[in-house]
């Protein structure tokens, strides 16, 4: 390089570095001295390719649920305070002319009071004469209610009531007005005090518990002998508001199961205060009438001898850890405690099979091979599965629970069987969930027991009644919409071609039958305007048939293919439906058939048969419950609603005291 050359580029370079100090931009600096050194090369270089970031994959929104049944927080209703000011007294209904349903709600009252007018006209008219009875004296004829006429809610009397505080139930509050002003006669005081009938009725009130009740809920205070009219007429009040809770209770329970959960659906049984309280007057014998109110079947009996049984029982002395599973070859030392019981329970003719074999094993830790026919007897005594597996129910079965907890299992049961019917019918099927079992009853006989699998825990089987009414042999099964969405929606929207391929039907709204692959599925969230029913055949979730008693919960019986689900010991296993162990037979009950005639018509194609006459079917939840000697067995709790039931009670209880 020459001296001349190199000196150029010198003065070139600090020109640029002047330029650059002087604010130009970094753009100027390259394009005087960059371009000059390098611009051959920046002419063969190629040009850069800007690549965009891919982007970020988008959220894709999980398939849709449908939210099953839920359990609330128990709510009651306020106590209202009884407006005694708008009862009609006598004197304002002497000479008023009376509405055609006042009528036919004062029949038995007028011929009270028509009685009575005779009867003072007649003491009018033989004034002083020393052989007239006194009004007091005065004859009714028995049954037709009360007796003197001097104990009429007079004018006066009503208005004494205005400085009365009574809380009670709305219905209840507003059924005391309609009484008392349709029939003007107090019912419990006579003589300036309690009369008899009053007295049978507090002592009924006291006894509460026997019925399964709280004495506090229809507790009050009886007038001394000394009371003044005042306190008497609010007696008289108290004692009927109390009288109409205990027969409101008897009849429906505490409390309102619909409140308690989405799984309970009942109708509560109709109950008119004013004709209830009419008729309490009208008794001759109170104390039968108010144990009349309570469930008139063998169950609710056996349950309330049970209660008794238990108030009077010691605590137990063999005590075993309920969630105890002792399997043949195992060693536990609750085995032993277990022996101790079966010997303690064995009956004539257990001992006369197993007596030598238990001896021997007394004491014993060791679940030995040869105790296993033993264990199955035990458990078939007791009352449940005889798989020879000592689990739970089991245990349960045998040794019990605390006498607290049995004692609360059957009063759980005694306000349940007051949501069922009085009479449950001469014919009907039951159905207990936490037993796992179905019986069939005609004429008051069990005619028929089988196992059962129940819906699981977060699929609960519900509390309801309703009627049979027809059995689908060879039956589609109609996949439920909850079921649809909840379970197989995620599997075909990750493969279209799951209902082609496994049997099942996808059916459009106007009845005909699609490709599951024509559907897009994943386009109407949880309202998919497609049903989804599985064929006929041995794979069917519904086996050989179903028995229907069509509800809006989609629960019925049906068979199932996965029989050995019957051998486990907890089979709360289904999506809220009742599995049968044995449908054959109870189709033949329930239609009136005979066994063959069931098989022959299973040779046949898909069809329907209708029961002659519909069965009553209770689907029931007792963790209390006789079987069909009488004697009461305990269950496990599968869904935790017995704590839900007391917690309820608890709160009906709280609310009645406050308004004391």
């Amino acid at each position: 390089m020459t001296i001349a050359r190199t000196a150029k580029i010198l003065a070139l370079s600090t020109a640029t570095a002047i330029a650059i100090t002087s604010g130009f931009s970094t753009q100027a600096s390259a394009q005087t001295l960059m371009d000059l050194l390098f611009r051959d090369r920046a002419r063969q270089a190629p040009p850069v390719e800007v690549v965009p970031a891919p982007p970020k994959p988008a959220k894709v929104a999980p398939p849709p649920r449908i939210a099953g049944p839920q359990y609330y927080t128990y709510k009651t209703d306020p106590l209202v305070p009884v407006d005694f000011a708008s009862i009609v007294p006598v004197r304002e209904r002497e000479g008023a002319a009376l509405s055609e349903v006042e009528l036919d709600h004062t029949a038995v009252g007028s011929t009270i009071e028509d009685r009575i007018e005779e009867v003072l006209e007649e003491a009018k008219s033989t004034a002083g004469a020393p052989s007239q009875p006194a009004a007091t004296e005065i004859q009714i004829p028995a049954g037709t209610g009360p007796e003197i006429a001097a104990e009429q809610l007079t004018e006066d009397r009503v208005r004494q009531l205005q400085d009365v505080s009574l809380l009670a139930e709305k219905n209840i509050a507003e059924a005391l007005v309609a009484y008392y002003s349709q029939e003007p006669t107090l019912i419990w005081i006579a003589d300036a005090g309690v009369n008899e009938k009053a007295q049978s009725a507090i002592a009924t009130l006291r006894q509460a518990e026997t019925e399964g009740l709280d004495p506090n809920d229809y507790a009050l205070a009886v007038p001394a002998a000394d009371a003044d009219e005042r306190q008497l007429l609010a007696f008289e009040m108290e004692l009927s508001a109390r009288l109409l809770r205990y027969g409101r209770d008897a009849l429906n329970g505490r409390i309102d199961p619909n409140r308690i959960s989405g799984y309970h659906d009942f109708k509560a049984k109709e109950f008119d205060a004013v004709e209830w309280l009419r008729a309490a007057r009208n008794s001759d014998d109170v104390t039968t009438f108010l144990a009349q109110q309570h469930p008139q079947n063998a169950y609710y009996r056996a349950l309330r001898d049970e209660l008794g049984r238990l108030r009077q029982s010691a605590e137990n002395d063999i005590v075993i850890e309920p969630k105890t599973v002792v399997k043949p070859g195992q060693t536990n030392p609750e085995f032993t405690k277990i022996l101790a019981l079966i010997d303690r329970r064995a009956d004539d003719a257990f001992r006369s099979e197993f007596g030598v074999l238990l001896a021997d094993h007394l004491g014993t830790e060791t679940y030995s091979q040869e105790l296993v026919p033993l264990i199955k007897a035990a458990q078939r005594q007791a009352g449940v599965g005889d798989d020879g597996v000592i689990g739970p129910r089991t245990v349960l079965a045998l040794a019990g629970e605390s006498k607290a907890s049995s004692i609360a299992k059957v009063e759980a049961a005694m306000e349940r069987i007051r949501w069922l019917p009085s009479d449950l019918s001469d014919r009907y099927v039951f159905i207990n969930t936490p037993s796992f079992e179905a019986y069939y009853v005609e004429d008051g006989e069990q005619k028929l027991a089988m196992r059962t699998v129940v819906g699981r825990l977060d699929t609960q089987t519900y509390f309801f009644q309703d009627e049979i009414s027809y059995v689908e042999f060879h039956p589609y099964w109609g996949m439920p919409r909850s079921i649809l969405i909840n379970s197989y929606l995620p599997r075909v929207l990750k493969d279209p071609t799951y209902f082609d391929r496994n049997g099942y039907e996808v059916v459009g709204q106007n009845g005909q039958v699609v490709s599951s692959t024509s559907v897009n599925w994943g386009a109407y969230g949880s309202k998919i305007p497609f049903n989804v029913r599985q064929r006929p055949g041995p794979n069917n979730a519904l086996g050989e048939m179903k028995i229907m008693f069509p509800n809006r919960h989609a629960i019925y019986m049906h068979d199932t293919p996965e029989k050995h689900l019957f051998n486990r010991e907890n089979r709360a296993l289904s999506n809220g439906c009742i599995r049968l162990s044995d449908p054959r037979a109870m189709a033949a009950a329930v239609l009136g058939w005979d066994n063959d005639r069931v098989t022959r018509r299973l040779a046949g194609k898909h069809g329907r048969e209708n029961l002659e006459v519909k069965v009553p079917v209770y689907v029931a939840y007792f963790t209390a419950w006789p079987d069909q000697t009488g004697i009461v067995r305990y269950y496990n709790d599968t869904y935790s609603r017995d704590t839900k039931v007391q917690a309820a009670i608890e709160k009906v209880a709280a609310l009645r005291a406050a308004g004391v």
